[in-house]
């Protein structure tokens, strides 16, 4: 493994441990065993550093999709399943985190070269396309407006103003925007299973 790899992989479990504000070069240098200058040879500062951090989390979460398309029955099952992931790493991030995500929100997507990556703009389509061949969803719908409609969706969720965490979990939001927002782009057979996994089926429980 090299040090690119090293020191972002570390500063990732750093940040959602403690958050990002608090993680400073120097903790990262000790925890890690190696000197700050190390550090700025690989990332020439912090900001740097995040947007790696990013870059890992998606590409983590792009290989956990896949897996999951995989393994799963259908396209709703997966869905499913991705939005249970996402509540158990919500469940798993630190306050702190949580909060200077929302902080840097603006930051982290000027982040050159990060916007498209952000948005899984290629990951929705794809999930659409299997959805419309196995009949699930409407088979009339414009595939680029209803991807930017979902992706809007997940915007709109975690925006604080309308939501405020004292009332709502991010999840619960999350979860109630997407799920009646499929219901609309559903055949009947997407619906009867959109019903089926919403009330917690499983695919041992189908069978």
């Amino acid at each position: 493994m090299d040090y690119r790899q090293r020191i972002t992989e570390e500063a990732a479990v750093m940040f959602r441990t403690y958050g990002i504000k608090a993680v400073t070069m120097d903790m990262l240098a000790h925890q890690l065993g190696i000197s700050k200058r190390t550090i700025y040879e690989v990332f020439r500062n912090k900001d740097e550093l995040l947007q790696g951090v990013m870059k890992l989390m998606i590409e983590k979460q792009r290989e956990m999709t896949i897996k999951i398309f995989q393994e799963s029955d259908n396209t709703i099952e997966a869905i499913f399943r991705l939005l249970d992931l996402m509540n158990d790493h919500f469940k798993r991030m630190s306050p702190a985190f949580q909060m200077d995500m929302k902080r840097l929100s603006g930051k982290i997507m000027r982040l050159k070269d990060s916007m498209h990556e952000l948005h899984y703009s290629d990951s929705n389509s794809e999930i659409l396309r299997r959805g419309i061949e196995e009949g699930v969803f409407r088979d009339d719908i414009d595939l680029d407006i209803t991807n930017k409609c979902m992706l809007e969706v997940a915007r709109i969720s975690n925006d604080d103003d309308l939501f405020s965490h004292d009332d709502y979990l991010n999840k619960d939001v999350m979860r109630n925007f997407y799920v009646n927002y499929l219901r609309g782009i559903s055949t009947q057979k997407g619906l009867e299973l959109i019903d089926f996994y919403d009330k917690g089926g499983s695919r041992s429980k189908k069978d």
